[in-house]
Protein backbone atom coordinates (compact mmCIF):
# COMPACT_ATOMS: atom_id res chain seq x y z
CA UNK A 1 0.00 0.00 0.00
CA UNK A 2 2.93 2.01 -0.54
CA UNK A 3 1.75 6.13 -1.17
CA UNK A 4 -1.93 5.78 -0.30
CA UNK A 5 -1.44 7.97 2.40
CA UNK A 6 1.61 10.21 0.65
CA UNK A 7 1.42 13.77 3.23
CA UNK A 8 -1.20 12.52 5.50
CA UNK A 9 -0.82 13.81 9.09
CA UNK A 10 -1.67 11.32 11.17
CA UNK A 11 -1.99 10.95 15.10
CA UNK A 12 -2.65 7.64 16.96
CA UNK A 13 -2.99 7.17 20.31
CA UNK A 14 -1.14 4.27 22.46
CA UNK A 15 1.54 3.89 19.40
CA UNK A 16 4.36 3.53 21.41
CA UNK A 17 3.96 -0.31 21.28
CA UNK A 18 1.46 -3.00 19.70
CA UNK A 19 -1.23 -2.47 17.43
CA UNK A 20 -0.71 1.20 17.76
CA UNK A 21 3.09 1.08 16.78
CA UNK A 22 2.20 -1.77 13.88
CA UNK A 23 0.06 0.93 12.50
CA UNK A 24 2.30 4.21 12.86
CA UNK A 25 4.96 2.25 11.09
CA UNK A 26 2.21 0.48 8.16
CA UNK A 27 0.88 4.55 7.41
CA UNK A 28 4.28 5.88 7.22
CA UNK A 29 5.35 3.01 4.97
CA UNK A 30 2.43 4.13 2.64
CA UNK A 31 3.22 8.09 3.02
CA UNK A 32 1.88 9.52 5.79
CA UNK A 33 3.75 11.19 8.91
CA UNK A 34 2.68 10.46 12.04
CA UNK A 35 2.81 11.51 15.72
CA UNK A 36 3.43 8.74 18.31
CA UNK A 37 1.54 8.86 21.71
CA UNK A 38 2.31 7.51 24.42
CA UNK A 39 1.69 7.10 28.12
CA UNK A 40 4.75 6.09 30.14
CA UNK A 41 7.18 4.57 27.84
CA UNK A 42 9.08 7.05 26.38
CA UNK A 43 11.68 4.49 25.43
CA UNK A 44 9.30 2.38 23.15
CA UNK A 45 7.79 5.59 21.49
CA UNK A 46 11.05 7.10 21.04
CA UNK A 47 12.22 4.25 19.01
CA UNK A 48 8.66 3.84 17.22
CA UNK A 49 9.74 7.38 16.01
CA UNK A 50 12.91 6.54 14.72
CA UNK A 51 11.85 3.76 12.49
CA UNK A 52 9.32 6.09 10.78
CA UNK A 53 12.03 8.90 10.68
CA UNK A 54 14.05 5.98 8.58
CA UNK A 55 11.03 5.98 6.28
CA UNK A 56 11.64 9.41 5.62
CA UNK A 57 8.68 10.76 6.96
CA UNK A 58 8.14 12.86 9.76
CA UNK A 59 7.54 11.41 13.28
CA UNK A 60 7.69 13.19 16.73
CA UNK A 61 6.48 11.91 20.02
CA UNK A 62 3.88 13.36 22.71
CA UNK A 63 3.40 12.52 26.22
CA UNK A 64 -0.54 12.25 27.28
CA UNK A 65 -2.74 10.85 30.39
CA UNK A 66 -6.12 10.23 28.17
CA UNK A 67 -8.00 10.32 31.00
CA UNK A 68 -6.91 14.41 31.40
CA UNK A 69 -8.81 16.47 28.96
CA UNK A 70 -5.89 19.38 29.93
CA UNK A 71 -3.43 16.65 27.91
CA UNK A 72 -5.44 16.06 25.14
CA UNK A 73 -5.94 19.81 24.37
CA UNK A 74 -2.35 20.62 24.71
CA UNK A 75 -1.64 17.37 22.60
CA UNK A 76 -4.04 18.85 20.00
CA UNK A 77 -2.54 22.81 20.72
CA UNK A 78 1.01 21.12 19.53
CA UNK A 79 -0.39 19.48 16.44
CA UNK A 80 -2.61 22.45 15.81
CA UNK A 81 0.74 24.34 15.96
CA UNK A 82 2.99 22.48 14.08
CA UNK A 83 1.08 21.25 11.30
CA UNK A 84 -2.46 23.24 11.13
CA UNK A 85 -4.48 20.03 10.21
CA UNK A 86 -5.06 16.57 10.62
CA UNK A 87 -5.84 13.93 8.24
CA UNK A 88 -6.54 10.27 10.16
CA UNK A 89 -6.58 9.63 13.98
CA UNK A 90 -6.61 6.47 15.55
CA UNK A 91 -8.03 5.81 18.83
CA UNK A 92 -6.30 2.81 20.20
CA UNK A 93 -5.17 4.03 23.63
CA UNK A 94 -7.42 1.59 26.20
CA UNK A 95 -6.80 1.00 29.99
CA UNK A 96 -8.81 -1.82 32.35
CA UNK A 97 -8.54 -3.96 35.04
CA UNK A 98 -9.12 -7.30 34.38
CA UNK A 99 -11.76 -8.54 37.39
CA UNK A 100 -14.38 -10.11 38.29
CA UNK A 101 -17.56 -8.16 38.18
CA UNK A 102 -17.18 -8.66 42.19
CA UNK A 103 -14.15 -7.60 42.39
CA UNK A 104 -14.03 -3.80 40.19
CA UNK A 105 -14.35 -0.77 42.07
CA UNK A 106 -15.99 2.43 40.74
CA UNK A 107 -12.18 3.66 39.86
CA UNK A 108 -12.11 0.73 37.52
CA UNK A 109 -14.81 1.50 35.79
CA UNK A 110 -14.18 5.40 35.96
CA UNK A 111 -10.43 4.90 34.16
CA UNK A 112 -11.55 2.38 31.69
CA UNK A 113 -14.64 4.74 30.74
CA UNK A 114 -12.01 7.92 31.03
CA UNK A 115 -9.27 6.08 28.50
CA UNK A 116 -11.80 4.30 26.11
CA UNK A 117 -15.04 6.28 25.74
CA UNK A 118 -14.40 10.14 27.32
CA UNK A 119 -11.32 10.93 25.62
CA UNK A 120 -12.35 9.62 22.50
CA UNK A 121 -15.25 12.01 22.11
CA UNK A 122 -12.95 14.76 23.10
CA UNK A 123 -10.37 14.17 20.47
CA UNK A 124 -12.81 13.76 17.91
CA UNK A 125 -14.31 17.37 19.08
CA UNK A 126 -10.82 18.35 18.63
CA UNK A 127 -10.40 16.59 15.67
CA UNK A 128 -12.84 18.61 13.83
CA UNK A 129 -11.47 21.66 12.98
CA UNK A 130 -8.41 19.84 11.63
CA UNK A 131 -9.80 17.70 9.52
CA UNK A 132 -13.06 19.45 8.35
CA UNK A 133 -13.28 19.98 4.49
CA UNK A 134 -10.46 17.41 3.32
CA UNK A 135 -11.93 14.07 3.75
CA UNK A 136 -10.96 13.37 7.82
CA UNK A 137 -10.59 9.55 9.10
CA UNK A 138 -11.14 8.94 12.55
CA UNK A 139 -10.73 4.81 13.42
CA UNK A 140 -11.46 2.94 16.58
CA UNK A 141 -9.93 -0.22 18.03
CA UNK A 142 -12.35 -2.27 19.27
CA UNK A 143 -12.25 -5.87 21.07
CA UNK A 144 -14.33 -9.08 20.67
CA UNK A 145 -15.38 -8.58 24.27
CA UNK A 146 -17.85 -5.67 22.71
CA UNK A 147 -19.70 -8.52 21.81
CA UNK A 148 -18.73 -11.50 23.59
CA UNK A 149 -18.42 -12.03 27.00
CA UNK A 150 -15.21 -12.96 28.25
CA UNK A 151 -14.35 -13.60 32.58
CA UNK A 152 -12.61 -10.71 33.95
CA UNK A 153 -13.35 -8.76 30.80
CA UNK A 154 -16.24 -6.57 32.09
CA UNK A 155 -14.57 -2.95 32.26
CA UNK A 156 -13.21 -3.35 29.17
CA UNK A 157 -15.77 -5.09 27.21
CA UNK A 158 -18.34 -2.90 27.77
CA UNK A 159 -16.83 0.32 27.16
CA UNK A 160 -15.36 -1.25 24.00
CA UNK A 161 -19.50 -2.07 23.23
CA UNK A 162 -19.88 1.57 24.02
CA UNK A 163 -17.03 2.77 21.91
CA UNK A 164 -18.65 1.10 18.76
CA UNK A 165 -22.01 2.23 19.32
CA UNK A 166 -19.56 5.79 19.75
CA UNK A 167 -18.35 4.99 15.97
CA UNK A 168 -21.72 5.42 14.63
CA UNK A 169 -22.66 8.47 16.60
CA UNK A 170 -19.78 9.91 15.08
CA UNK A 171 -20.13 9.17 11.82
CA UNK A 172 -23.66 9.83 11.72
CA UNK A 173 -22.67 13.74 13.40
CA UNK A 174 -19.55 14.11 11.47
CA UNK A 175 -20.08 12.77 7.56
CA UNK A 176 -21.62 16.19 6.75
CA UNK A 177 -18.62 17.44 7.47
CA UNK A 178 -16.45 14.82 5.57
CA UNK A 179 -15.30 12.98 8.17
CA UNK A 180 -15.83 9.50 8.38
CA UNK A 181 -15.65 7.09 11.16
CA UNK A 182 -14.81 3.48 11.33
CA UNK A 183 -13.87 0.65 13.79
CA UNK A 184 -11.69 -2.33 13.80
CA UNK A 185 -12.43 -5.54 15.80
CA UNK A 186 -9.15 -7.54 16.64
CA UNK A 187 -9.66 -11.05 17.40
CA UNK A 188 -6.73 -11.92 19.99
CA UNK A 189 -3.77 -10.52 18.63
CA UNK A 190 -0.06 -11.40 19.70
CA UNK A 191 0.82 -8.32 21.83
CA UNK A 192 1.76 -7.82 25.35
CA UNK A 193 -1.85 -6.46 26.34
CA UNK A 194 -2.69 -10.54 25.37
CA UNK A 195 -0.29 -11.98 27.08
CA UNK A 196 -1.01 -10.22 30.40
CA UNK A 197 -5.13 -11.26 29.72
CA UNK A 198 -4.25 -14.84 29.08
CA UNK A 199 -1.46 -14.83 32.17
CA UNK A 200 -0.49 -18.16 33.41
CA UNK A 201 -2.57 -19.58 31.35
CA UNK A 202 -1.11 -18.33 27.83
CA UNK A 203 -0.06 -21.10 25.98
CA UNK A 204 -3.43 -22.82 26.49
CA UNK A 205 -5.38 -19.56 25.68
CA UNK A 206 -3.22 -19.21 22.45
CA UNK A 207 -4.24 -23.08 21.92
CA UNK A 208 -7.71 -22.61 22.54
CA UNK A 209 -7.65 -19.24 19.79
CA UNK A 210 -6.40 -21.14 17.24
CA UNK A 211 -8.40 -24.20 17.44
CA UNK A 212 -11.15 -21.93 17.22
CA UNK A 213 -10.19 -19.77 14.57
CA UNK A 214 -10.91 -20.83 10.91
CA UNK A 215 -7.87 -19.11 9.18
CA UNK A 216 -5.81 -21.19 11.71
CA UNK A 217 -3.40 -18.75 13.96
CA UNK A 218 -3.55 -15.77 16.27
CA UNK A 219 -3.66 -12.25 14.71
CA UNK A 220 -1.02 -10.36 14.71
CA UNK A 221 -0.47 -6.43 14.89
CA UNK A 222 -0.08 -5.96 11.14
CA UNK A 223 -3.12 -7.90 10.29
CA UNK A 224 -5.04 -4.64 11.97
CA UNK A 225 -2.53 -1.96 11.29
CA UNK A 226 -3.03 -2.92 7.11
CA UNK A 227 -6.96 -2.84 7.77
CA UNK A 228 -6.17 0.49 9.53
CA UNK A 229 -4.24 1.77 6.43
CA UNK A 230 -6.94 0.78 4.23
CA UNK A 231 -9.57 2.56 6.12
CA UNK A 232 -7.59 5.99 6.38
CA UNK A 233 -7.35 5.54 3.07
CA UNK A 234 -9.25 6.96 -0.06
CA UNK A 235 -10.07 3.83 -1.34
CA UNK A 236 -12.52 3.45 1.74
CA UNK A 237 -14.04 6.91 1.14
CA UNK A 238 -17.61 5.68 1.07
CA UNK A 239 -17.50 3.39 4.11
CA UNK A 240 -18.34 5.17 7.78
CA UNK A 241 -20.08 3.92 10.87
CA UNK A 242 -18.94 0.53 10.30
CA UNK A 243 -16.68 -1.87 12.99
CA UNK A 244 -15.06 -4.63 10.92
CA UNK A 245 -13.99 -7.77 12.21
CA UNK A 246 -9.93 -8.22 11.65
CA UNK A 247 -9.89 -12.31 13.89
CA UNK A 248 -9.31 -14.66 11.48
CA UNK A 249 -12.88 -15.49 11.43
CA UNK A 250 -12.62 -16.65 15.65
CA UNK A 251 -16.28 -15.16 16.08
CA UNK A 252 -17.90 -17.34 14.03
CA UNK A 253 -16.82 -20.40 15.92
CA UNK A 254 -16.94 -18.59 19.43
CA UNK A 255 -19.36 -20.86 20.75
CA UNK A 256 -17.27 -23.45 21.58
CA UNK A 257 -14.75 -20.86 22.75
CA UNK A 258 -13.73 -21.21 26.18
CA UNK A 259 -10.86 -18.91 27.18
CA UNK A 260 -10.77 -18.25 30.56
Amino acid sequence: MTGVLEGKKVLITGSGRGIGRATAIAMAKAGADVIVHYRRDEASAADTVAQIQQLGREAFSVRAEMESEDDIDAMFDTITERWGRLDVFMANAAASAFKAITDLKGYHLDRTYHVVIHSTVHCAQRCIPLMEGHDGRIIAISSMGSEFTLPRYTALGTAKAALESLVRYLASELGPRGITCNGLNPGVVDTESAAFYGGDHIEAYHKDVISHTPLGRLGTPDDVADAAVFLASDASRFITGQTIRVDGGLTLLTGGFESF
